[in-house]
């Protein structure tokens, strides 16, 4: 179990940053740059602090599981941001860090006296990170964005479900985590820009943007064959065969064998080698174009064999096939056990708490998590009186005051 120590180690040690946003897309940024060793000084509101604290559907002792995990390895400091006392402590903090991440509706930093240009003034080598629902430009930047939002906007949620419903919706929030992931990029691009010319920029991700950085070929599909993607189910159009699949034992497992060679390795295990060299499956667009004849061919077969018999098989024979995993599921097996998917962090409270461990793995700078989401304001007195040089006494009067 990785000791818990507040002590940042990793490839990003030397960076400081101010994480201002709250909830997810900007948070789970700071979360990221924390993992590699970032010291991350999150501001959170006196009294109540981010509302990820409380978020979630599962609790234990009325705590958020989620808070531990994305509020991993940071420091959490309060500061009333809408007191003009808070705003001096932030200004005074962003002298002192690398990178500032926020996630409010565009112009809230500017009314705070916080936007850009202010800041870069007594810190011309700061890079301010910036999510939001639809980026800081343009029509719509002004809007309330949540995460919902932008799935919709950028293309995955009408295209998420199946053919016969009202689009769906992934099970987590995907449009946050998107945009924080490119935040991250693009944050550590602005970083090697910086090391190069010592000049700080703006990192802008907009949330549909993000969203819509993943929706593959379907803008020159539409634009150029008026083709539109639609809600396909369980499959991708004229990609077969990828699809679950029934077994003997009630279990339904996955099998994508949609390139020609390993189409060719399945049949040989079906029992019907010929299939590979029939006009109607012997390439991609000819399976693609009969996928439902073909699925059902398939799960003719593997409804005949229990899913860990096949597996083996499937395995065995080099075709990709698997067990669309639960959380159970996870922590029962040998691959996640070996890779360390999942770390165990002591938690003062909580005791033992698993989560999912640092991605990528690096070979010579790997991240590692120092220690889960931290109390409220739980180093107010380390940030404040080593990075500002408040006392005691100066703190206790700005928690009387409401500032911190």
């Amino acid at each position: 179990m990785p000791p818990e120590t507040t002590t940042a180690t990793g490839p990003l040690a030397d960076l400081r940053v101010v994480e201002m946003g709250q909830l997810l897309a900007g948070p789970f940024c700071g979360q990221l740059l924390g993992d590699f060793g970032a010291e991350v000084i999150k501001l959170e509101s006196p009294g109540s602090g981010d509302p990820m604290r409380q978020w979630g559907r599962e609790q234990a002792q009325g705590k958020s599981l989620w808070w531990p995990v994305v509020a991993r390895n940071k420091k959490s400091v309060t500061c009333n941001l809408r007191d003009p006392q808070g705003q001096r402590l932030a200004r005074e903090l962003i002298a002192e860090a690398d990178i500032v991440i926020e996630n409010f509706r565009p112009g809230t930093m500017e009314r705070w006296g916080l936007g850009y240009d202010a800041l870069r003034e007594q810190n011309p080598g700061l890079i301010m990170v910036r999510v939001s629902g639809y980026g800081q430009t343009g029509p719509y930047a002004p809007r309330a964005g949540y995460g919902s939002i932008g799935e919709a906007m950028g293309g995955i949620r009408y295209t998420t479900g199946d053919p016969d419903r009202a689009p769906a919706r992934t099970g987590i929030s995907l449009g946050d985590s998107l945009a924080a992931v490119f935040a991250t990029i693009g944050t550590l691009v602005a970083v090697h820009h910086r090391t190069r010319t010592g000049q700080g920029q703006l990192v802008d991700s907009a949330i549909y943007e993000a969203v819509l950085a993943m929706m593959e070929s379907l803008l020159p599909e539409y634009a150029i064959t008026g083709y539109q993607r639609e809600r396909t189910g369980s499959v991708l159009p004229n990609v077969a065969p990828s699809n679950v699949y029934p077994t003997a034992s009630g279990d339904m497992i996955l099998i994508a064998a949609n390139q020609d060679t390993v189409f060719a390795r399945l049949t040989e295990l079906m029992g019907r080698p010929e299939l590979a060299s029939d006009a109607r499956y012997a390439n991609h667009t000819a399976r693609g174009a009969r996928m439902a004849e073909l699925d059902d061919l398939i799960a003719a077969w593997t409804s005949t064999v229990a899913a860990e018999t096949l597996l083996d098989r499937l395995h065995t024979a080099g075709v990709p096939a698997g067990r669309i995993y639960t959380a159970r599921d996870m922590f029962a097996d040998p691959h996640f056990a070996a890779r360390e998917a999942i770390v165990r962090i002591t938690h003062p409270e909580l005791g033992d708490l698993p989560m999912h461990n640092v991605v990528p793995k690096l070979s010579a700078t790997p991240g590692a998590i120092r220690h889960a989401g931290p109390d409220l304001g739980q180093h107010n007195a380390e940030v404040y009186g080593t990075l500002l040089g408040l006392d005691a006494d100066q703190l206790a009067e700005l928690a009387r005051t409401g500032v911190v």
